[in-house]
């Protein structure tokens, strides 16, 4: 088992401004406590420095899992999923104009969208929800 140290922890969270780095939900919107990802994951020879690690909603952690790459839907081809050290989320995603899903921009942008399901129904309904409370979409 790894063990990253507090500080760490403490820094990926703030970096991230306590938000999932690939869905955009803010940690004091759902119920449970955003987890530490490697991008790269430990399996697939990732390490545990900071360069490597982004905060993760539980949903959109277990799909990604081991993952790092998924299929384009559009060309087929096998690409890299969204890295958060690397690229800018506002790239390679924007939100619905009734701010509930995230549409792709990119190969790598539909390619994230798809292999973590983040437009799956719990994640759209709940939006609705934040949505109406005026709390989304994020800027």
């Amino acid at each position: 088992m790894n063990f990253l140290s507090k500080i760490i922890r403490q820094r990926v969270r703030q970096r991230a401004e306590n938000r999932c780095e690939y869905c955009l939900s803010y940690q004091e919107y759902i119920m449970g406590r955003l987890q530490i990802d490697h991008i790269q994951p430990l399996a697939k020879g990732g390490i545990d420095t900071e360069d490597n690690l982004c905060l993760a909603c539980e949903l959109c952690n277990q799909y990604k899992w081991t993952q790092t790459e998924s299929l384009d839907s559009e060309s087929g081809k096998t690409v890299s999923l969204f890295n958060p050290r690397q690229q800018q989320w506002k790239e390679h995603f924007y939100w619905s104009t009734d701010g509930t899903e995230i549409v792709a921009l990119t190969a790598c942008g539909r390619a994230t969208v798809k292999a973590l399901r983040l437009n799956n129904r719990l994640a759209v309904t709940v939006r609705k929800n934040w949505v109406q409370a005026g709390w989304h979409p994020p800027s």
